[in-house]
């Protein structure tokens, strides 16, 4: 392996790559620079995961290129989210701090534009910028590309998830047609393929491992629970883990904060991060987290972007991502640097074939694992404790001075009974906690309903008023649910749609704010019901209905019948 000396990094960049203990490059980074640092420069794409130097790989080429007689930018950088617009920044002035006369500035969401266009007049080589504020900078004409040589797309992927296609192509419009375009991502969909088509001229690719997989130090998990267990079951696997230090991942603002509040409530060394935090807020958090005085950060995949923390231990998943590739993401933000680490989805068993999907994606198996009975989380929890005990140092200076007193107070203890009351001090919590608590594990087929199907565990059954007469269809009925209970990605089971009325079922876990969300609403001037229904209640309604239809209008009416209660062929 060649060192960054023999790519050709000249030695002002060098001495500072040796100030951040840089020893030996990544394979993106042994990949990418020589290849960047030619006179001619090329189109790239370059595949890596998260955390493999990406931002050193294009960094320390820029920094040697930029050309600091010149005010104008000269290399600009996107990405999808103002952290990570931060992080480039921050890092690449690491990498030239001892060439001050390169400027590097950084524009984004979320801050005063004012400043930042006053650093834009300063001059500024090299620009990190969010694909909105740039295109907001461009149409005040308050900068100017024209002169650019290179534009980076860092996590292309992840920018075409957010929706910044239109952003991406107003920007490049903006620059020379015989720019240089380097596209970085850990993944490649089709969405991202498509983009270097429009973008580049016969690119150069550079892989550092396969397409879409995920990071090779990450050991896959999961744990099948009902909907409604989903916290206890995340509070448990994280008891049954006490030196875990990482990242839950919820899909919603909303699920993100209420999960924070909940461990907070409970006593765990947690908090949120999402897009309603102002960007104070959101510093504060991350700082707390970075030096570890937090061991969980709640967040949401939008807001984890370009957040560079090492040593985290474990991802949970608490809620599956919609698209795959986000998995990827999710899960390469531990087991970095030569270091193991451990991706954890808590799912449900209607998310099987999901995971299935990853699974081939990723080339790995999940590992499936019951949920840690509370005897189990007890005992790994005792003996963490002990383990503390017996490697804590003793400052024989603070103490000794004390050891008289202590021992006359505790003499009249055996060693075993001093023992045990020194461990329950600590320990009595867990056992208080998990003396009486159920097995969370969830069984492998749903039990049979009273209707005489399949029950879907952790759904409820709801009765709505409206049916085939108020020409009501299931997509309508879909978009009722979430638009009434503005909760997006509510998990959604079997739509039952009859002449009158109608059923359908939906993740316990938002059972009241769609009864609330309901309250008041009309269609046509009718007054809507949603009614939590029981087994009897369907039943009973669905006779009444289908007895008044069949008088009405046999035909249409007896196909509802037959589906509420199939008939029973006569014996001849």
């Amino acid at each position: 392996m060649i060192d960054f000396k023999e790519m050709g990094v000249e030695k002002k960049i060098l001495d500072a790559v040796d100030d951040l203990g840089f020893t030996t490059p990544t394979p993106i980074q042994e990949k990418t620079i020589p290849v960047l640092l030619e006179k001619d420069s090329k189109d790239i794409i370059a595949l890596a995961q998260t955390g493999t130097g990406k931002t050193a790989a294009f960094g320390i080429p820029l920094l040697q290129k930029s050309n600091p007689a010149s005010k104008k930018v000269q290399y600009l950088v996107l990405s999808p989210t103002r952290e990570l617009c931060l992080q480039i920044a921050d890092d690449l002035r690491m990498l030239g701090k001892y060439k001050p006369e390169i400027k590097i500035t950084a524009v984004f969401g979320g801050s005063s534009i004012e400043k930042q266009i006053k650093d834009l007049k300063k001059g500024a080589q090299i620009v990190s910028a969010t694909p909105g504020r740039l295109v907001d900078l461009i149409n005040r004409r308050k900068i100017n590309l024209s002169d650019v040589d290179v534009v980076v797309l860092d996590e292309a992927d992840e920018m075409l998830n957010m929706g910044f296609r239109d952003e991406l192509d107003a920007i490049i419009d903006e620059t020379p047609s015989d720019r240089s375009t380097l596209l970085f991502s850990a993944t490649m969909p089709k969405e991202v393929f498509a983009m270097t088509k429009r973008f580049m001229k016969t690119p150069v690719e550079i892989t550092a491992g396969k397409k879409n997989t995920g990071a090779q130090n990450v050991n896959h998990e999961s744990y099948f629970v009902q909907a409604r267990d989903r916290y206890l079951a995340l509070k448990r696997i994280v008891d049954f883990h006490p030196n875990i230090y990482g990242i839950v991942f919820c899909r919603t603002r909303r699920e993100t904060q209420e999960v924070a509040d909940k461990l907070m409530k409970d006593g765990y060394n947690a908090d949120a991060l999402h897009g309603d935090l102002s960007q104070a807020q959101r510093d504060a958090v991350m700082n707390k987290f970075r030096i570890k005085h937090l061991k969980l950060l709640v967040a949401t995949d939008v807001a984890a972007r370009g957040l560079d923390v090492s040593d985290l231990t474990h991802i949970i998943n608490y809620n599956l991502p919609d698209e795959l590739e986000i998995y990827t993401h999710r899960s390469g933000r531990t087991g970095r640097a030569g270091k193991f680490g451990t991706s954890i989805v808590i799912a449900n068993l209607r998310e099987k074939n999901k995971l299935r999907q990853i699974e081939k994606q990723l080339g790995k198996k999940f590992e499936i694992k019951n949920v840690p009975l509370g005897k189990e989380v007890c005992e790994k929890q005792l003996f963490h404790l002990i383990d503390r005990m017996e490697k804590v140092e003793v400052d024989h200076s603070q103490i000794d001075s004390f050891l008289p007193e202590i021992m006359k107070k505790l003499e009249w203890l055996d060693r075993e009974e001093l023992i045990k009351k020194f461990v329950s001090v600590e320990f009595n919590r867990f056992l208080d906690y998990y003396k009486n608590t159920s097995d969370l594990n969830k069984p492998e087929e749903g039990k049979r309903s009273k209707r005489g199907r399949n029950s879907q565990e952790g759904f409820t059954r709801f009765f709505l008023n409206l049916g085939k007469t108020d020409n009501l269809t299931p997509v309508m009925v879909i978009g009722m649910i979430k638009d009434y209970s503005g909760i997006k990605d509510i998990n959604i089971g079997v739509i039952d749609i009859m002449q009158n009325f109608s059923f359908f079922e939906a993740d316990s876990e938002y059972a009241d704010e769609l009864l609330d969300g309901f309250k008041n609403k009309k269609m046509k001037n009718r007054k809507i019901v949603l009614e939590i229904a029981s087994a009897r209640t369907n039943d009973n309604k669905e006779k009444r209905s289908n007895k008044k239809s069949f008088r009405k209008n046999r035909r249409p009416a007896q196909k509802d019948f037959d589906r509420a209660k199939p008939r029973r062929r006569r014996r001849k």
